[in-house]
């Protein structure tokens, strides 16, 4: 499984580090998750600046994508030249986003009027943009997933790795990450809010 992070200029450090360090678990299973970039160096909303792992042009043939939030996210969806350059495909691969990164999926048509998480900042570009905004930390329809709040980042994971692998590897990964003594506390919860997506659509499957 090769995971696209798409991350961008002013991008929220904990979106995209979180939700890549807890997929990048499943390495020895032969996943990767790729922090994912439109420029050589993006630099963070905290002034830390990186360097990408993969160019934007890998989101097209990565086997799944998540979308990070940022302070320039409204400039990024008002980018018509930079939104080509993002090519999804709902019916092939997982893709889900987080915070601001909803509105980047809005724009690119791939929530319509379909229920949709994002943080209390962006909540009125998301609304604006025509999505049913929820008051809920994640909610997923079919292969698209999004979730509201910077901590969050571990639910998108879980569900990538739930629908990817399983759920035992998902609740491996997040037992790894937890706090020590609030271990099976954080499992118990990400498997509580991610567990229904997960079965409704292996139950769709089967």
């Amino acid at each position: 499984m090769q995971i696209a992070v798409l991350t961008f200029d002013g991008f929220n450090e904990l979106d995209s580090f979180v939700a890549a360090g807890i997929l990048n678990r499943l390495k020895p299973k032969g996943w990767a998750a790729h922090i994912t970039c439109p420029s050589e160096q993006v630099t963070s909303m905290n002034g830390v600046t990186i360097s990408r792992q993969k160019p934007l042009e890998f989101a097209a043939e990565a086997d799944a994508v998540l979308i990070g939030s940022g302070v320039r996210t409204r400039e990024i969806a008002a980018d018509a030249e930079m939104l080509a350059r993002i090519r999804l495909d709902p019916a092939r691969q997982l893709i889900g986003a987080q915070c601001s990164g909803t509105l980047l999926l809005a724009k690119l048509g791939l929530i319509g009027s379909l229920p949709a998480c994002t943080d209390l900042t962006t909540k009125p570009w998301v609304i604006e943009a025509g999505v049913d905004v929820i008051d809920a930390p994640f909610v997923a329809h079919g292969n698209v997933a999004t979730a509201g709040g910077c901590l969050a980042s571990q639910y998108l994971a879980s569900w990538l790795i739930a629908r990817g692998a399983s759920l035992a590897d998902a609740e491996a990964a997040i037992h790894y990450v937890a706090p020590v003594g609030e271990k099976e506390l954080y499992v118990e919860r990400a498997m509580g809010v991610i567990g229904a997506f997960v079965a409704r659509t292996q139950s769709v499957a089967a």
